[in-house]
């Protein structure tokens, strides 16, 4: 299936590894030109169609540079914004700090960014925003209680953004992942391992058998969902919440 992405552009944040690194391969085998913005860009896979950019996305500066280059060439058609996770821990007993500090990093960039470049999007009357998530937003996940609040508000964020700019032909959603194989997983993994006394293989099975596929997705079968929503063909898609998780998440 032609995609009819051909000659569009893209930002995609955490670009380096992962879901990110995923997403970015995948845009650009459709022909787009992905800028593949990222902290540590050395980590970044070298390959036609993708332009390093380097951002930190804990820095209001190194922000504001990013949507200045990216406005100097011109915008883009399809935003994914994408970023890591807090560390791990209960809800109960965080301290205020922590709830900012979190917010700061993992949703004000996103909002920033997307606000800088939704002006071009709409000027043109075509544009894609995909937000890379959590299945904490639908089903929380036990002991990532900094994780599960903020990008459940990220999720209404989301929403309320897919009805403001529906009219102006861009579409505004959301993908989750459920248990897929990148270092992101392989660290919580770990960390269970370390806390439970179990080892990090029989975690790992215990995990498996509770994915109804039995298996960790790949990262480029995750991509290849960002992609399709980034498409013409996904027009009618907006203001959603797409799950990618081997229907691990329980709930309707």
């Amino acid at each position: 299936m032609d995609l009819g992405l051909s000659g569009k552009k893209a930002l995609v944040l955490g670009a380096s590894r992962g879901l990110g690194a995923a997403t970015a391969q995948a845009l650009a085998a459709e022909g787009v030109t992905v800028f593949a913005a990222a902290r540590n860009i050395s980590a970044l896979t070298q390959s036609e169609g993708i332009k390093p950019i380097q951002v930190d996305l804990a820095d209001k500066q190194s922000i504001a540079a990013l949507i200045d280059t990216i406005q100097a060439e011109g915008g883009v058609d399809i935003l994914v914004n994408n970023g890591g996770g807090p560390k791990a821990g209960p809800a109960q007993g965080q301290p205020a700090g922590a709830w900012t500090g979190a917010f700061e990093v993992m949703a004000l960039p996103f909002f920033a960014i997307t606000d800088a470049l939704i002006g071009g999007m709409i000027e043109k009357g075509w544009g894609r925003i995909l937000t890379i998530g959590s299945s904490g937003i639908v089903q929380p996940i036990p002991n990532l209680g900094l994780s599960n609040g903020i990008r459940g508000a990220i999720a209404g964020w989301s929403k309320t953004l897919a009805n403001e700019v529906a009219p102006h032909g861009i579409t505004v959603n959301m993908v989750i992942p459920g248990r897929v194989a990148t270092d992101r997983l392989q660290e919580l993994d770990s960390g269970r391992a370390e806390r439970t006394g179990a080892s990090l293989e029989d975690v790992q099975a215990a995990s498996r058998a509770e994915i109804p596929v039995g298996r960790y997705g790949r990262p480029d079968e995750f991509g290849a969902v960002v992609a399709f929503l980034a498409s013409q063909q996904a027009s009618y898609i907006t203001g959603s919440i797409i799950r990618v998780d081997g229907g691990l998440i329980k709930g309707l």
